[in-house]
Parts: C-alpha cells; structure tokens; sequence
C-alpha cells in the first residue's frame, strides 16, 4: 500500500511504514494517519529520516510508546507500541 508519498507493508513484526524523503509535516500527518486505521497492528515500525520529536507527544495523546530501534546507516528506525 502507497498514500501520498509513503510506503506501507505488513510484516511479521508487525506494520511498516516509510516516510523518508517527506518534507515536514507529511511524515507526522502520514503516521497519525495509519495509526487512526482499524486495520494497524499494535506495532508500527516507522522508516524515517530524522527524529520526529513533534509526533511523540501525539503519540502520548492516542496511547501509543515510542522507542528507536537499530535500523539502516542514516535512518531513524522507531517502533511504536500500541499500550493496552
């Protein structure tokens, strides 16, 4: 699946979506969006360029933890965990 600029696949460890390459705020608006969907997982992993610090405290709001996880040299990989 393809929207606006990002690239979204399901795999074993759970939703991925990557939003490099976005200028601001498409990867914010890209995220929230998925999230919003009844199809997602409880686990996200977001393919981002930079550390997105304005997405965290939207996480927060909708019950979602956030940690960064290793991934490729210049990539910031995060893992998003829906709390039960």
């Amino acid at each position: 699946m393809s929207t606006s600029g990002t690239n979204i696949w399901q795999a074993g460890d759970g939703t991925h979506i990557d939003v490099r390459g976005l200028q601001p705020p498409e990867p914010l608006v890209a995220i929230l969006m998925l999230l919003e969907q009844d199809c997602t997982q409880d686990r996200v992993i977001v393919h981002h360029d930079r550390e997105p610090v304005f997405l965290y405290p939207e996480l927060a709001e909708r019950d979602w933890d956030h940690a960064i996880i290793d991934g490729d040299p210049g990539e910031v990989r995060l893992l998003l965990t829906r709390r039960q």
